[in-house]
């Protein structure tokens, strides 16, 4: 790396920057792009007029079943009326429904519907189908030790966005966007 005398090096970055990390941003970079574009295409293949955003809803009510919408508003770190928007549309394609919670009567509770999961199922077998051909060059513990590490990072966005959203009243991305960490 050379001195360009102008306050930065040869190839453009400014003096000091670490380049481990700066290699690490632009990766993450390209990887959550790469993202966001599977978000849309694997929301398309559920339904051809799902939004990619309401994917992560999909996705949530697949994992950890019946919720209330607040409760998923309060996941994803969005408002009420963002939950709505994605939830109504979800329940025009017949991929969610609603229905009383038991627990509490004047609570609704929203869960995907057989129709919704059959549709979620297929995609998700289909994207484990691609990592699985994308990574066929690695060896298992890579695969898992990637596993690992994003789950790391992963659980140390969540603990920083919940610490953040504590004393700053921020929320997390949008559904579909990334989840509940902030990478933007």
């Amino acid at each position: 790396m050379h001195n360009t005398g102008a306050g930065g090096t040869a190839d453009g970055e400014p003096m000091g920057v670490d380049h481990v990390f700066l290699a690490l941003e632009r990766e993450l970079a390209v990887f959550l792009r790469r993202a966001r574009a599977s978000s849309g295409e694997m929301s398309r293949e559920v339904h051809p007029d799902l939004e990619s955003a309401a994917y992560g809803l999909l996705v949530r009510l697949a994992d950890a079943g019946a919720q209330r919408a607040t409760d998923l508003a309060g996941f994803f770190g969005v408002g009420k009326a963002t939950i709505s928007r994605q939830l109504h549309a979800l329940e025009r394609l017949g991929l969610v429904t609603r229905e009383p919670d038991p627990a509490d009567g004047r609570a609704v509770l929203v869960r995907i519907t057989d129709e919704g999961r059959a549709r979620f199922g297929r995609v998700r077998t289909a994207r484990r189908a691609r990592y699985a051909r994308r990574l066929a060059s690695w060896d298992r513990a890579e695969v898992a030790e990637l596993a690992r590490l994003l789950h790391r990072l992963n659980a140390e966005q969540e603990q920083e966005g919940e610490h953040e959203g504590q004393h700053e009243g921020e929320g997390a991305g949008a559904p579909g966007e990334g989840g509940r960490g902030r990478w933007q």
